[in-house]
């Protein structure tokens, strides 16, 4: 693995900031108000050629009995354990505050290699300010703008010294991008943590708990996997606030990156049109499906509500019947493992190749039994076809009128063609071009 850099320090002091700044992304969100991060955001960074993994953090604060803050704290407390080396991040306008005493106190117990930085310092003719935190017991305090990039590259400099590259070459092994999408509250996080089988994401009864879309690697069954948490996606009229906003805005491009897109339902409550209407995202987007049905311990005893499940899924993702259904529990563990069966025989014919041969006589079969419909004094003509990509499947037909494709006849033809080239279990992208 890549050395890690791990940033700490109160909420609101700049840390997504840094963060974005130096993987050169937007992958943290950022707000003005304080504890808009939760879960571990990682990144990978390079300098002067060292390769490392830097890891973003919720804001450490003591707030008592807080169920919410103390699932964060731990968050941090695992960073900071994982860490070769701590970035701590004070505001340098605020001065030292309490927070910042109780953090230093902490981190000087761990004995790791610690970097204070005093941001919001955005010249040197506001360097004058860190000379407060100097009380904290650093050697060196590092006077920076995260918003601005002044004193960042200085500060990376510094981390980067000592550190030894990797040795692990498996960095760049193929692996299966696996996005996991749903309404808030039906159990995304808690389902990663179970295979995982560690706290690796906070989880709370209060929906909305995610707001960063939170990507960590697995391995399974001889394979790699790049899960890939979201937060929960609402309906439209229920967004009222810019963050959750951004939040969904994050969630529905997780489906950009992904090849599989994991549905989770709330097998208690049924199918509702929002479950319709993500899953409608993953279909439109081309992305491999598999409906996972979670809350299951407290269904399949139930014929009632079993029988309500049935009728929801068929009535409202009939269009996603080819996609494999596992019925799970994350809370209990049940069939949670057997996700990755569904994952696996999906991917492998999502990015399949089918020789231009065969994909012709299966066309050629499917015509002859059941001939598109003339249209006038006209009549559509196959000539051939080839597939032109992998992830989805997509094929380009060449026929002599595209215009007189029937929208029902080019679905019709989707359907069949997927069952001959043995695509059961994924979405095909067809092309029709006039030859």
């Amino acid at each position: 693995m890549p050395p890690i850099l791990a940033i700490v320090g109160r909420p609101n002091v700049g840390k997504s900031t840094l963060f974005n700044r130096l993987t050169r992304s937007k992958r943290a969100l950022v707000d003005n108000r304080p504890g808009i991060t939760r879960d571990r955001i990682h990144g990978i960074i390079t300098h002067e050629g060292l390769q490392m993994t830097l890891v973003d953090t919720g804001g450490f604060e003591n707030l008592g009995q807080d169920p919410l803050q103390k699932r964060v704290r731990a968050q941090v407390d695992t960073a900071i354990s994982e860490a070769d080396r701590v970035i701590f991040m004070v505001d340098g306008r605020e001065g030292v505050l309490p927070g910042d005493e109780e953090m230093a106190r902490i981190l000087r117990r761990t004995q790791k290699k610690v970097f204070l930085a005093a941001n919001k310092i955005d010249g040197p003719e506001k360097e004058h300010l860190v000379n407060d935190f100097y009380q904290l017991g650093y050697e060196t305090v590092y006077a920076l703008s995260a918003a601005h990039g002044y004193g960042v590259k200085a500060l990376l400099h510094d981390l980067a010294k000592g550190l030894s590259p990797s040795r692990d070459t498996s960095e760049n092994a193929d692996e299966i991008r696996v996005a996991v999408l749903g309404k808030p509250n039906v159990g995304k996080s808690s389902l990663i943590n179970r295979i995982l089988k560690t706290d690796r994401l906070v989880v709370s009864e209060l929906p909305g708990t995610t707001r960063d879309t939170v990507d960590t690697t697995f391995f399974y069954g001889g394979r790699k996997y790049l899960l890939i948490d979201t937060a929960g996606i609402r309906r439209k009229s229920r967004v009222r606030e810019k963050i959750d906003k951004f939040s969904m805005i994050k969630a529905i491009k997780s489906l950009d990156r992904c090849h599989v897109a994991v549905l989770l339902l709330d097998g208690a409550e049924g199918v509702s049109d929002q479950d319709a209407r993500i899953c409608g995202y993953a279909f439109e987007k081309g992305r491999g499906l598999v409906l996972a049905v979670n809350k299951w311990d407290l269904v399949k005893e139930n014929t009632e509500k079993k029988d309500q499940l049935e009728r929801g899924i068929q009535r409202r993702l009939k269009f996603i019947a080819f996609a494999p259904r596992i019925n799970l529990s994350a809370l209990t563990g049940e069939h949670v493992m057997k996700l990755f069966a569904g994952i696996d025989s999906v991917y492998d014919q999502f990015s399949m190749r089918i020789s231009t041969a065969l994909v012709n006589r299966a066309i050629q079969e499917i015509i002859e039994k059941h001939p598109p419909s003339r249209i006038g004094s006209g009549r559509l003509k196959f000539y051939y076809a080839t597939q032109t990509r992998t992830k989805p499947p997509t094929f380009i037909v060449f026929v002599n009128r595209p215009d007189m494709l029937h929208f029902s006849y080019e679905r019709f033809l989707n359907n069949q063609l997927r069952v001959h080239l043995g695509l059961s279990r994924t979405s095909i992208k067809l092309i029709f071009r006039e030859r």
